[in-house]
């Protein structure tokens, strides 16, 4: 799913595990790059481009943890089966 508004281009991953994207151009990430690195903190992939040709990545260092969201899972369990609450077969022996 790619959505496009008149500064950048986003693409948002569907499933998890994905990371969502960002692309913005030399100029957007000069004048939004408070917001950029915000962005980035909270796990989203910013992509810096020229001429609409990626060339930089910006994204959180390994070891640091992105900033947890509230409802940032939203949407991810469509539906859940009548029985979740019950005991499964394989634990009635420690009951």
């Amino acid at each position: 799913m790619i959505m496009t508004n008149q500064l950048s281009q986003y693409t948002y991953g569907l499933f998890s595990g994905e990371v969502a994207m960002h692309q913005v151009t030399i100029h957007e990430a000069k004048t939004h790059l408070s917001r950029l690195i915000q962005e980035a903190i909270g796990g989203e992939e910013v992509i810096i481009a020229k001429n609409h040709k990626p060339l930089v990545k910006l994204s959180i260092l390994p070891g640091v943890k992105p900033e947890r969201r509230i409802g940032g899972a939203k949407g991810l369990i469509d539906r859940m089966d009548d029985d979740f609450n019950e005991p499964l077969d394989d634990f009635h022996d420690y009951m």
